[in-house]
């Protein structure tokens, strides 16, 4: 059974917009997410020019609308 990614956003604390989108395996255990979203991060921060510390990560959570 294929078990659906995670998908997260990272956002620059200073502006509070979302500036990067990134799915992970849903296979990956807590350590290997962190680990996997600490490297994104750095990525992140190297593209767009951002101090490492002014950028975070949320899950992105799927809303289901009430029908």
């Amino acid at each position: 059974m294929k078990t659906a990614g995670k998908h997260f956003k990272f956002i620059n604390s200073k502006t509070g917009n979302v500036i990067f989108h990134h799915t992970l395996n849903g296979n990956l255990n807590e350590d290997e997410i962190k680990q996997a979203l600490e490297k994104v991060k750095a990525q992140v921060a190297t593209q767009y020019e951002v101090f490492l510390d002014t950028i975070y990560w949320e899950e992105e959570k799927e809303e289901i609308s009430p029908l």
